[in-house]
């Protein structure tokens, strides 16, 4: 409801950039553009300096920026009390996701989210959890579903469930006869990880860390981008690797890869993760509370070897 121009100016402003701010936005850049020139035509003036590439704000974008912040926060006010009165929940949701959650835990949650409350427009961005947390900061999205600690305390973050990691091998590994072995056996071979600012690639490297372990010594040989890749490295017998045992249910059904489990154990939050603001759309809260007995329930199988 709010003035189209206003929220992308805003939107821009926030994020310093008109190209991020068309991706946050599902606009192409010359919209964005666009909008921002039909907003400076209407004040007859310059909201941004555009120098070398980068823009930055002008002293009437700087008070454009206050007001429409205000402006904003009392439109999402306004809405959420009209949608408490009515019953409604609709409009656009927009959540990120760290690439194991998004493969194997929202999915589900999605559907009999949206099967509840067709109305919603749902739009997930897929990125590892230091990217998702990132977005979260810079209010790029409305909600994060991260698999690490988030240790920026301007963020809310509320905890889903414990995930349990474990150790994967191929069949005809010296470790795969094993039922635990201690975490210091992860040093002995070399080591398929995730990317660097993968809460996986994080929780594993503290935990050598707590262990009493120099992290560095992990005999790291290939850092692929997503599970999948990881399971397939793997199973062609490349090295050994550390994952969800929620990632692994097929495999393990299958046959094709061993799951060992660590000592000390291996476990990590799947946590929510939001900005701390006073009003919110109400399909997030609405989303939110849904999810939180998604989260109470036990995982979608717990396959033991």
């Amino acid at each position: 409801m709010a003035d189209r121009r206003l929220k992308v100016f805003y939107t821009v402003a926030r994020h310093m950039s008109f190209t991020k701010a068309a991706e946050s936005l599902h606009m192409t850049q010359p919209a964005v553009t666009f909008q921002v020139r039909q907003l400076e035509e209407f004040f007859n003036t310059r909201l941004f300096d555009r120098t070398h590439n980068r823009i930055s704000l002008t002293d009437a974008g700087r008070r454009v920026y206050e007001y429409a912040d205000r402006i904003l926060a009392l439109y999402s006010e306004m809405e959420n009390a009209i949608r408490d009165l009515t019953g409604e929940v609709s409009g656009v949701l927009q959540l990120g996701a760290s690439t194991t959650i998004a493969e194997y835990m929202l999915p589900a949650l999605l559907g009999a989210f949206k099967a509840r409350y067709p109305e919603v427009t749902i739009r997930l961005t897929v990125n590892n959890s230091d990217g998702i947390v990132s977005m979260v900061e810079n209010n790029a999205i409305d909600l994060g579903v991260v698999e690490a600690p988030v240790h920026n305390k301007n963020l809310s973050v509320e905890l889903c469930r414990m995930d349990q990691m474990v150790l994967i091998v191929p069949h005809g590994h010296a470790l795969a006869g094993e039922t635990t072995v201690p975490v210091a056996r992860l040093l002995e071979f070399p080591f398929i990880g995730r990317e660097e600012g993968s809460g996986t690639r994080e929780v594993i490297l503290e935990h050598l860390a707590a262990s009493g372990f120099d992290p560095a010594d992990l005999d790291i040989v290939l850092e692929l981008g997503s599970p999948e890749a990881i399971k397939g490295a793997v199973e062609a017998g490349l090295g050994i690797s550390v994952m969800s045992r929620a990632t692994v249910v097929k495999e393990l059904k299958l046959g094709s890869l061993v799951a060992v489990n660590i000592e000390p154990a291996l476990e990590r939050p799947f946590s929510f993760v939001h900005q701390r603001q006073k009003f919110r759309l109400r399909a997030i809260e609405i989303f939110l509370e849904f999810a939180r007995q998604h989260c109470h329930r036990p995982p979608v199988d717990t396959v033991t070897e």
